[in-house]
């Protein structure tokens, strides 16, 4: 019903850019919340980024001043600037959002994530 498309990973060297896209689709009537997380080998699934509705951010502290996250309500679409990328960078990173459907009903829904490797 809902479907969360992402893109823009791939390979970066160190001090570069990048830049994610996560786009909804499907029966929503609204998002309430939609964030970044992401998750490198041997550790646990991390928030980085998370965006409201009313553009109300937050930052895990180890992405603060580096990344900028953006929404477009009208696309239902969400954005990860990521700047001077470093190799703890790696990892592979989620969408995700908490959609309300036409039954008013809300849901967590995740991309199948995008891999981004930082690497001289």
């Amino acid at each position: 019903q809902v479907q969360l498309v992402e893109s823009g990973g791939g390979l970066v060297q160190p001090g570069g850019s990048l830049s994610l896209s996560c786009a909804a689709s499907g029966s929503i009537f609204s998002i309430n919340v939609m964030d970044w997380y992401r998750q490198a080998p041997g550790k646990q699934r991390e928030l980085i980024a998370a965006i409201t509705s009313d553009g109300i951010t937050n930052y895990a502290e180890s992405v603060k001043g580096r990344f900028a996250i953006s929404r477009d309500n009208v696309k239902n679409s969400m954005y990860l600037q990521m700047n001077s990328l470093k190799p703890e960078d790696t990892a592979v990173y989620y969408c995700h959002a908490n959609v309300v459907t036409f039954t008013r009903r809300s849901f967590s829904y995740w991309g199948q994530g995008t891999q981004v490797t930082v690497s001289s």
